[in-house]
């Protein structure tokens, strides 16, 4: 897929151009708003990536010069964290989100893919297959009859591009502009060596049937599949082994090498940043000689504010905090007796520019990796009817066919949750595995199926800790199912809530629980201003307090759940009024849940994210059960 980057801070472009490489996008980079404008209209991209402080040509005005040119795709906002203001201006003119600065790059790169993923069917799997080829989109890894297959970034690229537009016919220009930033440009015969290497790859790798066909006078464009046996009318396919688990540590140390190109950027410019330093010094001096211009400290101002947007994406986190600070006193009237202040800033934040970066690990831009379920069950047809039923939906399957297999493979590898089938001539051996597991893996969910559905299996089952338990009968889909409830979710990294208190103390002090657990959390104390507010961050949940002037949270509830596309929206009520009326009123002006004052910290995240996850888990078994046709 082909980004463009709108970005003048040269250090942090280069930055996000070397993650986004790594992530297998292709990056076009405009320094100004008009050089973005200009590239915008004259080439195809999936996505903006836009900062807002731009030269030339602002990033509001820029985003509504793109929509007015009628760009449909997604435009994701890089934005200082105190222009709370120019947010909700870029989401009217027309942005899809938005990242503060200093970012995480998991977080940015989590909301990339959101936005990306909005752009497909919501029920695209996250597995794209063709024969015996696998290509996972999060883990972005290849696999060919269940061996790891090594493509080049290029390569990967090229064939999801095919895979993702099974009818489509791409020329070699067509391939050229997704594939290449425009400063690279390649000759078209570069693309057909690319399509012969990948050709070369795929037979080597066991591939009999043709991928890509040539159509004359268009291009290239994917193959029907060989009609193949399914799983359950037979097939020669071996089943599952540990070889895509094994392989993973081997693509993480792959990933490594790219993480390598990445921290030379943040080596790279750490001079840079010192050398931005020079310039609120300069300030500090001419305060101390009484010759302070407003030219120079408004031009202090903002090297402090790009500094504090900057050096936390840069490794250099309390950098950012003290450039913070320093933008703070700049913004005063300064005085003589500021100086002292600022001199030990300006110091502290030297010596912490003197210092190297800390650098990025694999766990700050590494996609969602794929969950691994170990399955024990003998029955080889059924085991690969599962496999095949959940690579869909990112889920791995590691299976043991005997009991006595269980500890090698735990010895390798270590599941997110356990399917065990309770087979009656092992009763005796699964139920003492089972209380192995629950002492080796207390954390480790635990789903039971058995031939027979009996209650003194479920009851023998229950006592020994067992999540779930299903009659093997039910087939594939709801065992799918029944693990997705089990498996740990990540729901709470892009969730959005939006808090409506008209008491800021109360406003601060929920924010403070709900953020460290990776909310996004957004305040308003005026409740006239819900509906504007709802409609600009559109929350993912409500937590509205019950007593406030103008509109109350009865008010507030009321109107949400009679708007057709805010009606489902999940609400919490906060008040202090917890007797039987006031509880039937919240109830009955549509709230989900309440929460009673004064607010218990670890009670209220609970309620929080088991509703975020309660809401996320039902979206995702809708979307899977419409995709079979269910």
């Amino acid at each position: 897929m082909k980004i463009l980057l709108v970005e003048d801070d040269e250090p942090v472009a280069a930055m996000l151009v070397d993650v986004l490489t790594a992530q297998h996008y292709t990056v076009d980079v405009a320094a100004d708003g008009e050089l973005g404008l200009e590239l915008a209209i004259n080439w195809d991209y999936e996505l903006i990536l836009l900062d807002l402080q731009i030269p030339k040509l602002d990033g509001i005005r820029l985003c509504r010069k793109i929509r007015a040119q009628g760009f449909q795709k997604p435009i994701l906002l890089l934005t200082a964290k105190d222009s709370s203001e120019d947010v909700v201006r870029g989401l009217d003119a027309g942005a899809d989100d938005y990242v503060t600065k200093p970012y995480n790059l998991s977080e940015l790169l989590a909301r990339l893919r959101a936005l990306l993923r909005r752009r497909e069917t919501s029920l695209a799997p996250l597995v794209l297959t063709w024969e015996k080829l696998r290509v996972n989109l999060y883990a972005a890894d290849v696999t060919y009859a269940e061996e790891p297959l090594a493509l080049t970034p290029k390569e990967y690229s090229l064939l999801s591009l095919f895979l993702r537009n099974p009818q489509r016919a791409f020329s070699r220009s067509d391939i050229l502009d997704r594939l290449w930033s425009i400063d690279a440009s390649p000759s078209e015969g570069t693309v057909t060596n690319l399509i012969k290497d990948l050709r070369q790859k795929l037979k080597a790798a066991g591939m009999t049937a043709a991928l890509l066909e040539t159509v004359y006078g268009l291009g290239y464009r994917l193959k029907a599949p060989p009609q193949t046996r399914s799983i359950a009318e037979g097939s020669d396919a071996s089943p599952p082994t540990m070889t895509t688990v094994l392989s993973r540590s081997e693509q993480t140390s792959d990933f490594d090498k790219q993480l390598m190109s990445i921290n030379k950027v943040l080596q790279r410019y750490q001079k840079t940043f010192v050398d931005r330093v020079a310039l609120l010094e300069q300030v500090e001096m001419s305060l101390q000689q009484g010759t302070l211009s407003q030219d120079l400290q408004l031009e202090a101002v903002q090297e402090a504010h790009r500094l504090a947007g900057t050096l936390g994406s840069f490794g250099y986190g309390t950098g950012s905090q003290l450039a913070r600070t320093i933008e703070q006193l700049l913004h005063t009237e300064l005085a003589p007796a500021d100086r002292p202040s600022l001199t030990n800033l300006i110091a502290a934040l030297k010596q912490e520019l003197a210092g190297p970066p800390t650098p990025f690990s694999v766990h700050d831009v590494q996609p969602r990796t794929t969950h691994l379920v170990l399955t024990i069950d003998e029955e080889t047809t059924f085991t690969q009817q599962l496999e095949a039923a959940a690579s869909a939906w990112n889920i791995h399957l590691e299976v043991a066919p005997q009991i006595e297999m269980v500890q090698v493979v735990l010895a390798k590898v270590k599941p997110d949750a356990i399917l065990l089938t309770l087979n009656p001539h092992q009763v005796e051996a699964a139920l003492g595995l089972l209380q192995t597991l629950r002492i080796q893996l207390p954390a480790v969910p635990i789903l039971v199926m058995t031939e027979h559905d009996r209650l003194v299996d479920r009851v023998t089952v229950s006592r020994l800790g067992v999540r779930r338990f299903l009659h093997k009968a039910v087939g594939t889909t709801q065992i799918v199912e029944a693990l997705l409830q089990l498996l740990p979710r990540v729901a709470t990294s892009d969730a959005r809530v939006l808090l409506v208190d008209d008491d800021p103390l109360m406003l601060e002090g929920l924010q403070h629980h709900l953020q460290p657990w990776g909310l996004d959390v957004i305040s308003l104390q005026d409740s006239s201003q819900f509906w504007d507010v709802l409609t600009v961050t559109k929350p993912d949940l409500l937590v509205l307090d019950l007593e406030m002037p103008t509109f109350d949270g009865i008010d507030l509830c009321r109107v949400v759940r009679q708007d057709l596309q805010w009606g489902n929206l999940p609400i919490l009520v906060v008040t202090a009024h917890t007797d039987m009326t006031s509880i039937q009123q919240v109830f009955a002006a549509g709230a989900d849940d309440f929460i009673g004052k004064p607010v218990v910290g670890p009670e209220l995240v609970t309620r929080v994210i088991s509703r975020l996850d309660r809401v996320r888990l039902q979206h995702e078994l809708e979307t899977m059960k419409r995709s079979i046709g269910a």
